[in-house]
């Protein structure tokens, strides 16, 4: 069974989410800088995710309350309709946000046969204990994390008051490796997933 050309062809879908909803975060720099990245990649569409607009709670229920049952109808057809996902990270106590891990949480099959690239920043570490977590998180949900990361060490020696990099030609390459890549698994699994439904 062939794919049509359209469906090879057609934009890759990216949904961008940003994790924190901490008061002061940096996530939205980030995630903005990022973004002005993939515009230079032609074929690409993004879907910003702003968590700190929907308020997920920690406890799961198999019946939704009508106010979360909505904000569930607004997140799942953005995540159903990417073909790939970027999450953007701080590292909190060596983990993942709260925030973070009950919007993945709150979805299933959405993450499924998918790719997700992963962004972090932090002090030293960079974030990347977040990083190496979510990897496992994801693997759980049938997703597949990018090898390659990007990582902001010590973020705000890293950015000016206007949210741009001081030095940015390293960080423009490794996102640019990072949006090949990720391009490369999307299309790839899209085609996958056309040709045969996935089925965990």
């Amino acid at each position: 069974m062939s794919v049509a050309p359209s469906a090879v062809s057609a934009p890759i879908r990216v949904a961008v989410i940003i994790g924190s909803v901490r008061k002061g975060r940096f996530g939205p720099t980030v995630a903005g800088w990022f973004v002005t990245q993939v515009a230079r990649h032609p074929g690409v569409e993004v879907d910003l995710i702003d968590l700190i607009d929907y308020d997920l709670p920690a406890a799961l229920t198999d019946s939704p309350s009508p106010e979360i049952g909505a904000k569930l109808g607004e997140l799942d057809p953005r995540l159903t309709a990417a073909d790939a996902f970027v999450v953007v990270t701080p590292e909190y106590n060596h983990s993942v946000p709260a925030s973070l891990k009950s919007f993945i949480d709150w979805h299933f099959v959405q993450w499924q046969a998918k790719p997700v690239a992963l962004i972090s920043y932090g002090g030293m570490a960079g974030g990347l204990r977040a990083v190496e977590h979510l990897r496992h998180i994801f693997a759980e949900l049938h997703a597949m994390t990018i090898r390659d990361s990007l990582s902001f060490h010590n973020f705000h020696a890293q950015f000016d008051a206007q949210g741009q990099l001081i030095e940015p030609a390293g960080a423009e390459a490794a996102a640019d490796t990072l949006v090949n890549q990720l391009g490369w698994w999307a299309r790839a699994l899209r085609e996958a997933r056309d040709k045969h439904p996935y089925g965990a």
